[in-house]
């Protein structure tokens, strides 16, 4: 797997002008990060390249570079601190790899694994929750076994509450029981339940209002999606990795709720995943079994539990990031010889 990267698929790697040397760590995304590959997984590749020094000092700013032929992803620096100060399940895993799975890791990396718990805080219920949460509707479709209609309404009501948990830092403040949502009885004959709304905002900007409620719709509108992506997952044979990654989200919310750690290798649990991916909880007609729903139930319980419980902060220590990345780009910017020059000879940056 060292030997991976000397292909030549890979030569953007060396040779895009944001990666090369920027690349401060490159390692397994997927099922070999997960432990759960088997003889048809694809190589899945993540990683994090430092900006410039020219797109430090300038609005010159790369997010990401993605190469789908190969499955490859790689963020700015900027853009994964964002991402994991959110809590991001697909890159805060990134940062719980085993040793031997990162492919590339300098300074600059691995002063971003000693200092992974300064990301970790309660946002990982809602984003891991809300991550679950949508992994869940895609086993669930009108076509087959699944929830009955007001059981479908209280997923959608799950999905928005996750989704609103960060509300409140992207738009203006408002009291926590100014807008509720809830389940009850629904007058329109093709429901039984529904959401309905309460709401009491004064003096509230229109805009913000507008945003809160396109995102809240557009949840809505996306959910008559689901039928016919899990028709094809059902077709391909692909549910019972769907409902593996399902059981891994919780799994590894509970670490970071419980223990603090990122364990992304899912060694212990090894076993349990894969018979969950090769169709041990799936009927003769290829439908999740009710006992798979019951394992689903008792780890949302769970997660509920140690929401309450958990002794991490409500959210990260923004002082303590912003340290960490003034530290790691100041060492780019020391580090740009001719930038400096011109710099100290009058020329501009």
């Amino acid at each position: 797997m060292k030997q991976l990267l000397d292909q030549p698929e890979y030569s953007f790697l060396k040779t895009d002008k944001h990666l090369g040397d920027n690349i401060i760590l490159l390692g397994f995304g997927g099922s070999y990060a997960y432990g759960t590959n088997n003889e048809f997984s694809d190589i899945d590749l993540r990683g994090v390249a430092l900006n410039s020094a020219n797109d430090i000092l300038s609005d010159n700013k790369f997010e990401q570079i993605v190469h789908n032929e190969q499955d490859v992803t790689v963020y700015s620096f900027d853009k994964i601190i964002k991402l994991l100060c959110n809590c991001n399940p697909n890159v805060i895993e990134m940062l719980g790899l085993r040793e031997q799975d990162y492919l590339i890791l300098k300074d600059e990396g691995r002063l971003l694994l000693d200092n992974k718990s300064l990301f970790l805080s309660q946002r990982a219920v809602n984003s891991f929750g809300g991550y679950a949460n949508a992994q869940l509707r895609r086993l669930e479709n009108k076509s087959a076994r699944l929830v009955d209609q007001a059981g479908m309404e209280n997923h959608i009501l799950q999905t928005i509450c996750h989704a609103s948990y960060d509300f409140a830092s992207r738009y203006s403040e408002f009291p926590d029981d100014a807008i509720r949502l809830y389940l009850d009885k629904s007058d329109r004959p093709e429901y039984d339940k529904e959401i309905f709304m309460d709401i009491n905002l004064h003096h509230y900007p229109l805009r913000d209002y507008k945003g809160m409620m396109s995102e809240m719709g557009e949840i809505m509108k996306n959910y008559s999606k689901i039928g016919k992506r899990n028709t094809q997952a059902i077709e391909h044979d692909k549910l019972g990795k769907h409902m593996m990654h399902l059981i891994r989200l919780y799994l590894m919310c509970f670490d970071i709720l419980e223990k603090g750690e990122i364990i992304t290798y899912r060694e212990k649990e090894h076993d349990f995943l894969m018979s969950i991916r090769n169709g041990a909880y799936l009927d003769d007609n290829r439908q999740p079994t009710p006992e798979f729903y019951e394992i689903v139930d008792e780890y949302q319980n769970k997660l509920n539990l140690l929401k309450l419980y958990t002794h991490l902060p409500k959210d990260v220590d923004r002082k303590k990031i912003n340290a960490l990345v003034a530290e790691v780009n100041m060492g780019v910017i020391l580090d740009d010889d001719e930038l400096l020059q011109n710099y100290m000879y009058g020329g501009t940056l």
